[in-house]
């Protein structure tokens, strides 16, 4: 999670600037698509104050209350954001929009606006490419769309995400100005606003869906899946696999719960030994992986009768 850090620094700062010169703008030029821009930015700027504030949260050592730490922090406030986005960014946006086309007034000094917008895109634009080029580097080999939806780290697209956006609704924002501007109709600056709101609210419900399988108890992804499960099959004393149990507790912590069934007649000393084996190898080959449960099941050829059966052995590795 520490990469995500630079980035988001990145994108709060240069946020906290152009919001300052958006309101500046609209007080001097009463443009509604310039007044959703700064509230955009401001949005942006808190949000991203938020993802700090999940990772900060999210970095504290287990304790008696949270004895798997405190990992999903990150989702809990990456999922906070989303909800501030589509509430207040993309809801203030809409409002303004529509209270604007229904009672349109004439912009003053248009100037004003092109000048802020042109710097707001090159400021939003270096963050944006800032941000994606960090997302580059930690998606590997999948898709932009599959690391998203495989990405167990929201923080990290949640930037890319915010910044696509700010950069769509300055365009938006640029293009009802100059529509004003150019057919005289100050309607076309208040349709530009609920354009602005309705990216917003996209984005949010897009973030939100996202975030949300995580917050839950997402697994891990299949590759982890399958080398936990080819670990234990090659493990000694282990006859089957049964099942592969993994949820993210945070972006670089997975715990891991094993079904397995040892050979007939194997001592429990060469059962405890497997166990142990078993958990090193998956935490070496696998290093987000923090914890390992594996369980003994009985054979089903056993009778588990009180008198004869026996419980499965549950050992925490």
């Amino acid at each position: 999670m520490a990469e995500s850090k630079p980035v988001i620094y990145a994108a709060m700062g240069g946020n906290l600037l152009i919001a300052i010169t958006k309101f500046v703008a609209a007080a001097f030029t009463g443009s509604s698509a310039m007044l959703s821009e700064g509230i955009h930015s401001v949005v942006d700027t808190g949000n991203q104050g938020l993802l700090l504030l999940g990772l900060k949260r999210a970095s504290r050592p287990p304790s008696a209350q949270f004895p798997f730490g405190h990992g999903k922090e990150v989702y809990f406030w990456s999922f906070v954001v989303a909800l501030l986005i589509f509430a207040v960014g993309a809801g203030v946006s809409i409002y303004e929009g529509i209270n604007h086309i229904l009672h349109p007034e004439p912009m003053q000094s248009p100037l004003i606006n092109y000048i802020v917008l042109g710097l707001g895109i090159l400021f939003e634009g270096a963050s944006w490419a800032f941000a994606l080029n960090a997302f580059r580097k930690t998606k590997g080999k999948w898709g932009y769309v599959q690391a998203v939806r495989r990405g167990k780290d929201p923080t990290m697209f949640m930037v890319v995400f915010e910044d696509s956006a700010a950069l769509l609704g300055l365009l938006v924002a640029l293009g009802g100005i100059w529509l004003s501007e150019w057919t005289h109709n100050p309607i076309f600056d208040g349709i530009a606003s609920v354009i602005i709101g309705l990216i917003l609210g996209g984005t949010a419900i897009w973030l939100a869906v996202e975030t949300k399988g995580l917050l839950i108890g997402e697994s891990a992804n299949r590759g982890v899946v399958d080398a936990i499960r080819h670990l234990a099959g090659n493990t000694d004393a282990v006859e089957s696999v049964n099942e592969v149990l993994t949820m993210h507790m945070g972006p670089d912590f997975v715990l891991a719960t094993l079904s397995i069934r040892f050979r007939r007649g194997t001592p429990a000393e060469r059962i405890e030994r497997a166990i142990a084996t078993l958990d090193r190898d998956i935490k070496a080959e696998v290093p987000t992986v923090k914890r390992v449960f594996v369980e003994a099941e009985a054979r089903a050829d056993v009778d588990e009768r009180p008198d004869h059966g026996e419980e499965p052995a549950s050992a925490p590795a």
